[in-house]
């Protein structure tokens, strides 16, 4: 039996790669310095997971910005905008980070390519553009070059694919009318190419993710796996291939699977724990399963009696050398080691595994799994055992009031008090906006000296006062930049809050806060989930000061700001002991009264943002029903207790609304705002097609990137948005918060969409 590890955090132990990757790109290092970095980083993880005893050690698993981007490097598929650059020989990392970021400067304005969410996780992935015309070829050597560094430092290597029909479905057909997965035969020379390379190189297992095994799929695309596993294993007798699934369970696709002519399978056995008797009725009597025993997407312990069982189980069937043991997942979704956090409450910290600490359990796990486990092992057995029974028998879990409360809900609590056509009406007396109304999604730059702020006041360095009196500073100096720039409805700026979910959990009951539980969320941003481990309940008001405070400066419009509870629920690593519609009800009723409270303050406007409606979609269709119910109904708990006079806006970001629209429509928001700008507004298709009936922000310009777009590309938006869109309907926004940007790019590009907008406010006038 052997300890197989899928993939590892690799933003570093103290965000080294982040610091690295910004301080690149903003000039102030060397691509020398950076690439040192990510040697150190690559490094220090191997040795690791060789010093714990972890069998099967990946590598490709590193990134300077998405596992997807770095495929698409590998095989070429660099859309043709880019082509510039390659002709004037920029580096290959240069190209990289333009196809991820954008790039304007050297007389070139490239866009940056589509982002969208990695299946249902708040990790986010750089979307493969393809055309009927597609060619590929064997362009970065990335896989090879760090197979061959671990080699060099004695460690043999298991590389990480991404398999090539996920790769094509990961993708997007740019032109009509063609079928992406015909691109297979064009594709399949360069995997081969850079196969036969890793064989010559000494490879023996290749890890073969191929997620989408996990997803409803047609006969069709089941035939070209069939076609594409047949050629593989036929031109590669030798290598070792593990095909790698997760996020869900095969269910319809176990016999597709099993069919493979591969070595080994991986099987998620957290999101699929009914695989085990479907898959051994039907396993081939050579194939090796490797059994994601492990959570590789939260942070509590492994209840080591229950996956022994399971071990237990498939060794009695097909004995111990016919198995791996390992995460449900890369760890590159758990935070790196909770060693470093010194804060934490002993009781609750006990509870909990991030990633240095699932090595560890995989190993303890292995030595368990035998006739005759050493003594250390079962020591560490004990300990978790009690561990597991404090977690169940804690005080700090449960609130009865909670519970109460959530059984006294009755339907009117789910409703507004009037249909949308006579809120509309209400709104636009009280409101008093232009048509195009202009507003951004919420935060302004979080500038250095702003961080250093909330670092110092965390530390004690600086008085309650003296905080506040400088945060009142920023918000005062961010409302007079808005009204200078011309913007309809204001914001405050978010200049206290940390991350739009953190904030939020640091002032709810049931949640604990990690100080260096850091997880990447896309390129060099990083995220820090909060720990949610109890019933959740809201003590006092968490937002009201700061938007009370904004609104007594200005005439104009100041929106209230919250994250919904859908996203604070998808946001955090969240309790496994009950129902995540649960949960998320108990979130839901804490945001409702802080939206009670903003009313009672008097402003007009609040924002409940849900980013992640989409990202918590089960994998499979026949799951989607009952997750849109529960999200959606809690939204509306969350929302619905306002009058009619007071403006509810949500914001969506990086989803395909098609599917899901009757339900977006369902959450009956005021206003939406969503990210358009990077698909060139054809994400609001879906509204058009839908006939939505309230009103909408298509972001017309990209935050994610440092590129500012001329007001006329963004009038070019905005006339397409109203070719779908009436534009009484229409607002003008950028895609999403303006945290990470920087202060010239963000005032630079407001004033260009101000200007977008009153274009088209004078196209108006003089249609009129």
């Amino acid at each position: 039996m052997q300890t197989n590890n899928l993939g590892y955090p690799r933003i570093g132990s103290q965000r080294q790669l982040k610091k690295a990757c910004e301080a690149y790109w903003s000039g102030k290092s060397s691509i020398d310095a950076l690439q040192q970095t990510g040697k150190n980083i690559r490094i220090a993880n191997w040795q690791l997971q060789k010093d714990v005893g972890i069998d099967l050690i990946p590598s490709n698993d590193f990134s300077f910005y998405d596992q997807v981007l770095d495929m698409t490097l590998s095989v070429g598929a660099i859309p043709g905008r880019y082509q510039p650059l390659k002709d004037e020989q920029f580096p290959e990392p240069d190209i990289y980070f333009a196809m991820a970021r954008g790039f304007q400067k050297d007389g070139h304005d490239l866009t940056a390519m589509e982002m969208t969410k990695w299946f249902d996780t708040n990790y986010h992935y750089i979307v493969p553009e393809f055309t009927s015309d597609q060619s590929f070829h064997y362009y970065s050597k990335k896989i090879i070059s760090e197979f061959l560094e671990a080699k060099s430092h004695g460690i043999a290597t298991k590389p990480v694919l991404i398999g090539p029909v996920t790769y094509l479905l990961l993708g997007k057909a740019k032109d009509a009318g063609f079928d992406k997965l015909a691109l297979i035969e064009k594709l399949l020379p360069v995997y081969k190419a850079i196969l036969q390379e890793l064989e010559a190189s000494g490879a023996g297992w290749i890890q073969v993710d191929e997620p989408f095994l996990a997803m409803d799929l047609d006969e069709k695309t089941k035939s070209v796996y069939q076609k594409v596993y047949d050629d593989l294993k036929g031109s590669f007798p030798n290598l070792k291939f593990l095909l790698t699934t997760y996020f869900d369970g095969l269910k319809d696709n176990i016999e597709l699977a099993l069919s493979l002519p591969v070595s080994g399978l991986h099987l998620d056995l957290m999101r699929g724990p009914e695989q085990p008797d479907l898959v051994l009725a039907k396993l081939p009597s050579e194939m090796i399963l490797s059994l994601g025993v492990i959570d590789g997407r939260n942070i509590w312990k492994n209840d080591f009696a229950n996956s022994l069982k399971t071990i237990d189980h498939f060794r009695k069937t097909i004995g111990e050398d016919r198995l791996f043991i390992a995460p449900s997942c890369s760890l590159l979704h758990t935070p790196y080691d909770l060693a470093l956090e010194t804060k934490l409450s002993p009781e609750i910290k006990d509870w909990m595994a991030f990633s240095r600490q699932k090595l560890d359990e995989l190993f303890t796990l292995k030595q368990l799994a035998t006739d005759r486990p050493i003594e250390n092992a079962l020591l560490k057995y004990e300990e978790n055992k009690k561990a597991i029974a404090s977690r169940k028998t804690s005080t700090q879990i449960h609130d009865r009031q909670v519970a109460d409360r959530i059984e006294s809900l009755t339907g009117s609590d789910f409703t507004r008090k009037s249909p949308f056509s006579r809120r509309k009406r209400i709104q636009q007396d009280h409101l008093n906006l232009p048509v195009y109304p202009t507003t951004t999604i919420g935060s302004f730059p979080q500038t250095k000296e702003i961080r250093r702020l909330r670092a110092k006041y965390k530390k004690s360095e600086i008085t309650h006062a003296e905080y506040e009196k400088e945060i009142e500073k920023a918000t005062v100096n961010v409302l007079k930049v808005q009204e200078d720039i011309g913007l309809d409805m204001l914001v405050h700026g978010e200049f206290e809050r940390n991350d739009m979910v953190e904030y939020f959990g640091e002032q709810l009951r049931g949640f604990a806060f990690t100080w260096n539980g850091w997880v990447q969320s896309y390129g060099s941003r990083c995220v820090k989930p909060p720990v949610i481990f109890g019933d959740v309940s809201r003590p006092k008001p968490m937002t009201v000061r700061w938007s009370a405070f904004a609104q007594s400066q200005t005439k104009q419009i100041v929106k209230g700001m919250l994250t919904g509870p859908v996203t604070i629920l998808q946001w955090s690593f969240v309790r496994d002991d009950q129902q995540r519609s649960a949960t998320c009800m108990q979130i839901a009723l804490a945001i409702r009264d802080e939206v009670a409270d903003l009313e009672k303050a008097g402003i007009k406007a609040i924002q409940v943002d849900e980013p992640a409606l989409r990202e918590g979609l089960p994998l499979r269709n026949a799951g989607w029903q009952h997750y849109l119910d529960w999200a959606v109904k809690s939204f509306r708990a969350a929302t619905s207790g306002v009058d009619d006079g007071t403006q509810i806006h949500t914001h969506m970001c990086y989803s395909e609304f098609n599917d899901i629209i009757e339900s977006i429509a369902d959450l009956d928001a005021d206003v939406i705002t969503i990210e358009c700008s990077r698909s060139q507004m054809e994400l609001l298709d879906a509204f058009g097609d839908f006939n939505y009936p309230n009103e909408i922000g298509p972001g017309v310009y990209d935050i994610h990137s440092p590129r500012v777009p001329s007001n006329q590309e963004m009038v070019k938006l905005l006339q397409k948005a109203r070719k779908v869109i009436s534009e009484d309907q229409l607002w003008v926004n950028p895609d999403c918060g303006l945290k990470t940007r920087g202060w010239g790019e963000t005032m630079q590009a407001l004033r260009e969409m101000v200007n977008a907008a009153k274009a088209m406010r004078n196209s108006v006038a003089e249609i009129d």
